[in-house]
């Protein structure tokens, strides 16, 4: 199983600086995204299959689609990764 950090360090382009510890990325990622997106992320951190996700959020196969790309963006957004960093 992987942690939090790890999963969002394995969607984000270039990373430059560290991390912030878990508790503090937790509350950066609860304002900077939506829940949906907060519990995807939770999810693949968590390993759980897709179908699973899908399920549990209530997203069709093109919906879970366009959740991954939109959250995987602002991952990669200059301002959330200065806000996830220490």
């Amino acid at each position: 199983m992987s942690t939090l950090n790890e999963e969002i360090e394995k969607h984000i382009k270039k990373l430059v600086h560290p991390l912030k510890e878990p508790e503090e990325l937790l509350e950066v990622l609860k304002v900077k995204l939506t829940k949906k997106e907060l519990k995807l992320l939770k999810a693949w951190a968590d390993e759980t299959p897709q179908e699973i996700i899908q399920t549990d959020l209530n997203l069709d196969e093109t919906r879970y689609g366009e959740l991954t790309t939109k959250l995987i963006k602002k991952l990669n957004q200059e301002r959330i990764k200065q806000a996830m960093c220490i």
